[in-house]
């Protein structure tokens, strides 16, 4: 991977609850770049996203943003740093209007104008979110509601973003209409992004770097291109191979990769 990495982490353990779900993690994200986390439910991936952005704190390792350390501060203050987390299940103030969470993402801002501007880009992307400005968010289908939380993430202008899960629950079209912008965010707007997502094809196909996280491990890393040729990760993730009961048992009990 080239470039200098915006985040780096290093030998993250994490607990969640009393479950050890992150164990010595190493991942960089290179300044511009978007790296991708592949892996099954429960291999720790959302864990590692709620660490970086403080959520959990980690029991050991390092997360350095541009060079400083931030494992173990605040969310608030690593927002203001200029680190945007979009949730699993998106997570938009439902009570509140679409332009009041809007406003809520620019909450650590006082450019008044800066704040007018990305508003406009913001449409520029979604124009969708410019009609429904006076709506309440929980009354936004599933896929306004994930525009309204990238856009959201979008207004504390970051340097780097981290989407968990952006296409759960959207339809085809929509999906790819959201990676659409999404790569037009990390294009445009030169923004970072770290991708945690279930549908490894259109994350392979985004990204340009990955890892592969088992039980809590990274098991695999290299581009995404030598990744997509993996027999691995084809036969895993990409369903180039119907697996069945016999290769779903073959897959529990494998303890390293080909």
């Amino acid at each position: 991977m080239s470039g200098a990495p915006i985040l780096s982490v290093r030998n993250l353990e994490t607990f969640y609850g009393p479950i050890m779900a992150v164990r010595g993690v190493s991942l960089d994200v290179p300044q511009g770049e978007i790296v991708t986390v592949l892996g099954a439910n429960g291999a720790g991936k959302t864990t590692i996203l709620k660490t970086i952005s403080g959520v959990l704190d980690p029991l050991k390792g390092v997360v350095e943003f541009e060079g400083r350390p931030i494992q173990g501060m605040d969310p608030d203050r690593i927002v203001r740093l200029g680190l945007s987390h979009v949730p699993e299940g998106r997570e938009v103030f439902p009570f509140l209007t679409v332009r009041e969470n809007l406003m809520m993402g620019a909450f650590g801002r006082g450019d008044r104008d800066g704040v007018r501007r990305d508003l406009e880009r913001i449409y520029g992307y979604f124009p969708r979110l410019r009609q429904r400005l006076d709506q309440l968010a929980g009354f936004l289908s599933g896929g306004e509601q994930q525009m309204l939380a990238i856009s959201r993430a979008f207004m504390n202008r970051p340097k780097l973003l981290l989407l968990d899960e952006p296409s759960l629950g959207l339809a085809p079209l929509l999906v790819k209409e959201i990676f659409g912008i999404i790569r037009r965010l990390n294009a445009e707007e030169g923004i970072a992004i770290l991708l945690v997502e279930q549908n490894a094809r259109i994350a392979l196909d985004t990204a340009r770097y990955g890892y592969v996280l088992e039980v809590g491990r990274i098991v695999m890393a290299d581009s995404c291109l030598r990744l997509s040729a993996s027999k691995d990760i084809q036969e895993f993730y990409l369903g180039a191979k119907e697996l069945g009961a016999r290769g779903e048992r073959r897959w529990k009990k494998r303890k390293t990769w080909r």
